[in-house]
């Protein structure tokens, strides 16, 4: 099991922080468009008083080693359910992967703190396991390395959109 925090600055407040984050423009742009996702979607976003639960469907570009790509499959989605708690501005997500459900897990939690005017640190911590006799640790290691990537890329993206759309 691979455990690790990414964490990245990104120039905004809170409030509008978990509102880009969010917003359904936002995210169609930032998986399909910058992070090449062939497919992302979200299937249902419930707002009430207390909490976000939003569930989407992706199908991420891969770059993977060969042995981690075939096991996957050609075709490797996912579903991930994700829930923002309003009091403590903390967000928990678990994703489902279309196959081999009972092997793979990834899930997680992030939150966001102010560092200054209009600057928030975003904070996520991220369990990546995979219960796949012979290169399990490929698997973790390959979804780590795509992981950060992704968070990164993602980092850079939001600030940009922040930028032109505030």
């Amino acid at each position: 099991m691979a455990k690790f925090t990414v964490t990245h600055e990104i120039n905004c407040d809170v409030e509008t922080f978990w509102k880009v984050f969010l917003d359904k423009e936002f995210n169609e742009k930032l998986y399909k468009g910058h992070l090449g996702f062939p497919d992302f979607r979200i299937l249902d976003q419930r707002d009430s008083d207390t909490e976000v639960v939003r569930k989407v469907a992706g199908t991420p570009k891969m770059n993977v080693p060969g042995p981690v790509a075939k096991v996957l499959g050609s075709n490797f989605g996912y579903t991930e359910e994700g829930r923002l708690n309003k009091a403590t501005n903390l967000w928990s997500w678990k994703m489902i992967p279309g196959n081999m459900a009972d092997k793979l897990r990834n899930e997680g939690t992030m939150r966001v703190e102010p560092v200054g005017d209009k600057k928030v640190r975003r904070i996520a911590e991220i369990i990546i396991e995979a219960k796949v006799f012979g290169i399990g640790g490929l698997i973790e290691s390959s979804a780590e390395k795509q992981l950060r990537d992704g968070w990164n890329d993602s980092a850079v993206f939001m600030n940009d959109w922040v930028k032109t759309h505030s």
